[in-house]
């Protein structure tokens, strides 16, 4: 592709996070980019209601992360995150969607995007799946969590421990591949979370993944093989 038409990630020496925000819904954009700038670890550099605008505004510019919705007219969401994947793969982008949709999902994170939420989710959840994306994660929400372990991912069995794995990981993985968080992990096994955190932990890096999504899609292909 072209040079100037490519997206750009090359640093400008700035601290903070550089964020682009797409959404049709006005109030939604503005609320979205609101919520974002109370962080200090983020600027906020634009905020969209075209996704097509938004591109534009990306080529040629450094920017961290894209937030957008899934669903709007002309380019939508899916699109976008597949067009920034493309010219950019070290763009990172979290989608957001209103509705309970599977196939959004599936097909976002098919397409690397690197977080997947609900509109529905506390403002200070979409702040920290930002932040934690930017650093590698792949945030997903709770709910989004336990619907794609439920419907699309065959459960891992019950006691049976992947190489390396000492009873209490897998104990701890049994719990994380059926959605669970970790305050309800610890309370399920009766420990500390701090060490559900420890454990999720070496469990990621034994199965040489960076997000607890990724964590359990591993396993679950690891049991399935």
């Amino acid at each position: 592709m072209p040079a100037p038409d490519a997206l750009t990630t090359e640093g400008t020496g700035d601290a903070l996070i550089r964020v682009v925000v797409v959404d049709n819904d006005v109030y939604a954009l503005h609320a979205l980019s609101a919520y974002l700038e109370q962080a200090p670890q983020i600027e906020v550099l634009r905020a969209f209601e075209s996704a097509t605008d938004a591109l534009n505004f990306l080529r040629g510019r450094h920017v961290d992360v894209v937030l957008t919705d899934v669903r709007m007219p002309g380019m939508d969401g899916l699109e976008l995150l597949s067009r920034i994947k493309q010219e950019s793969p070290d763009v990172t982008v979290v989608v957001l969607t209103g509705f309970d949709d599977d196939t959004a999902m599936l097909t976002a994170l098919t397409q690397h995007a690197n977080g997947f939420l609900y509109k529905t989710d506390d403002p200070s959840e979409v702040v920290r799946a930002v932040l934690a994306a930017y650093k590698g994660g792949t945030p997903i929400s709770p709910d989004a969590a336990s619907r794609l372990v439920a419907d699309h991912l065959r459960p891992v069995r019950q006691g049976h421990a992947a190489d390396g794995v000492t009873p209490a990981e897998q104990n701890v993985l049994d719990l994380l591949c059926e959605g669970m968080s970790n305050a309800e992990i610890a309370d399920m096994l009766t420990v500390a979370e701090s060490t559900v955190k420890r454990h999720v932990s070496s469990l990621m890096h034994k199965y040489g993944v960076n997000s607890r999504l990724r964590l359990v899609i591993e396993a679950t292909k690891a049991q399935q093989s």
